[in-house]
């Protein structure tokens, strides 16, 4: 609803900047819950939250309403108005959209600033078992990342947009053992994705995590252990650990046993190994903790930089969202692994709120440039279909006539109905699909286990 209002908001404005009359501003589908009329324009809210419209006088829209087509132009209708103006207020919701999308990049950069989490100095890497990486590319665990696609890698230098791995021929580069590998990755990349979630490096499964600690929660076991932030953790039970995954596999599977850690830390630069064996414990969310958190440097943005930061997330989430609709447009992509409707952005909205504002508002930026980009198809009843039909009447002089209009409308409301009726039915199929792949069991109860002081001998 926010990034219906903004876009509709947009027209709304171009059309009243320019003198039109706009007879309707609606937000929301019938039923109605509010309707209020202010001057000329009568104001809507509908209960069904799937879109809305902005009804300007002299205008053949998706209400295929032409009564007036036999009347005089009045001066202050669509119709009658200049065509860069008419190009203008239907270009006008698309462009409040990305504009939207700008304002919440730079407000979270520099409200929030970024993170970044410490990386391995020598770019290798952890691979989870069964992820895209490791069944689909090939890679193992303590290769070397080299380069993706025509992107040299670099843990500490630029971020490798996600547009290079949407790539055609995509190759991932690595070095193994002192040897360079080539290894290809998947056509369907991003349905790959889909079907193997295991996270890391743009869902691929790799993880260049250290095992260095971060952070130490106060009274937890590492904390009992001795444990500081900046210590490397180099074995547990004997098991050498270079990667944070594999530290976290241990706790994790420890079923509450005790094991044995072994860390280093530099003291007066001298590195100084350290022994201790912890207890993990049971949170209330039933796994087993040690109480250490991921080494993450905050770095503060000013508002100069956050707006760079924001416009180049602008755009590289423009590429992104355009290249995977294409691909999935050319049959390089599953469509019903990659494409949602309103229950999938539903629920991907509500685990974002869930999360806390920043990721809510991250995922209302992309949506909005996703509203934006799908407006501008040419596609009959969009706002696309409407700037087609304005070049037309650039080049030819004359407007389309008006039958041809009102056919390609009602073609085109069919096949956006057909498209939200298969979007719909295809959330439904995945949500109960995976729901029945699942194991369903009653909700666990867990009792936090209490930390009692140990010393380094139990």
């Amino acid at each position: 609803m926010i990034l219906v209002f903004v876009h509709e908001l947009g027209h709304f404005w171009a059309a009243r900047a320019f003198g039109m009359r706009v007879d309707r501003f609606s937000i929301g589908f019938p039923p109605n819950i509010l309707k209020k009329r202010f001057g000329q324009t009568e104001y809507v809210l509908g209960l069904t939250p799937l879109g809305g419209y902005v009804k300007i006088a002299g205008m053949v829209d998706e209400s295929l309403d032409t009564d007036f087509g036999n009347e005089e132009p009045q001066p202050d209708e669509f119709r009658s108005k200049p065509l860069w103006q008419r190009m203008i207020v239907i270009s006008a919701g698309v462009i409040m959209n990305m504009i939207l999308a700008l304002v919440i990049f730079f407000a979270l950069t520099w409200g929030y600033g970024s993170s970044r989490i410490a990386h391995t100095e020598d770019a290798t890497f952890f691979v989870a078992d069964s992820s895209v990486a490791a069944l689909d590319i090939g890679m193992q665990t303590g290769d070397r990342l080299v380069s993706i696609g025509d992107h040299p890698y670099t843990p500490d230098g630029s971020i490798i947009p996600l547009t290079a791995l949407l790539t055609e021929n995509l190759m991932f580069e690595v070095e193994r053992e002192s040897q360079r590998l080539t290894l290809p990755g998947p056509e369907n990349l991003m349905t790959r994705i889909q079907e193997q979630p295991t996270g890391g490096l743009y869902g691929l499964g790799i993880y260049n995590w250290p095992s260095i600690l971060g952070s130490i929660v106060d009274g937890m076991p590492a904390d009992l252990a001795g444990m500081q932030p900046g210590d490397r953790i180099t074995s547990v039970n004997g098991t050498p650990i270079r990667y944070w995954p594999e530290l976290t596999d241990h706790v994790s599977n420890s079923n509450g046993d005790s094991l044995l850690f072994t860390w280093v830390r530099e003291e007066e630069q001298i590195p100084v190994e350290h022994e201790a064996f912890v207890v993990p414990v049971m949170n209330a969310n039933c796994d087993y903790v040690i109480g250490i958190r991921l080494q993450l440097t905050q770095i503060n943005h000013g508002p100069f930089e956050s707006a760079a930061i924001a416009w180049s997330d602008t755009w590289n989430n423009t590429r992104t969202i355009t290249t995977s609709l294409w691909r999935i447009a050319a049959g390089k992509e599953s469509v019903r692994e990659n494409l949602g409707g309103p229950v999938m952005v539903a629920n991907v909205i509500g685990e974002a709120a869930s999360s806390g504002a920043r990721p809510f508002w991250h995922i209302v930026a992309v949506l909005s440039i996703t509203l934006a980009i799908v407006n501008i198809l040419p596609i009959p009843v969009l706002d696309g279909g409407h700037l087609v039909f304005l070049f037309y009447e650039l080049i030819a002089r004359r407007e389309p006539p008006m039958k041809v209009r009102i056919f390609l409308q009602q073609i085109g409301m069919i096949l956006l109905l057909i498209l939200m009726a298969f979007l719909i039915t295809n959330d439904v199929i995945r949500a109960f699909s995976s729901r029945g792949n699942t194991t369903v069991a009653e909700p666990a109860i867990c009792q936090v286990d209490e930390v009692e002081q140990t010393t380094n001998d139990e």
